[in-house]
């Protein structure tokens, strides 16, 4: 893989970061990205320690992607419990026994 760089004339560039909290969803997409990113770039690596590079940064983020997901099923309701409490007949019987 060849790589192509430019210098340009030295000029001061003010380079502003976006620090507004990202949510969870933003975040496990965000990891995704990075993560399809990194497969396609050990994919057409030939160097060997490029290669190693791609190893170690793979199994960061996989490990990254499995914690982001494991704190949004935290906070997902289950499926029970989404049906329980939106259930139409519980309602009906909270109503009729007060």
């Amino acid at each position: 893989m060849k790589m192509y760089f430019s210098q340009k004339a030295n000029t001061v560039q003010t380079v502003e970061e976006d620090l507004t909290p990202i949510s969870l969803k933003e975040s496990i997409e965000k990891t995704h990205r990075a993560l399809d990113i990194a497969y396609a770039g050990f994919n057409n690596a030939t160097d060997t320690d490029l290669i190693d590079s791609y190893i170690y940064e793979i199994n960061s983020l996989q490990k990254k992607y499995k914690h982001l997901s494991d704190l949004a099923a935290l906070e997902a309701p289950s499926d029970q419990e989404a049906s329980r409490v939106h259930s139409p007949i519980r309602s009906l019987v909270s109503h009729v026994f007060g």
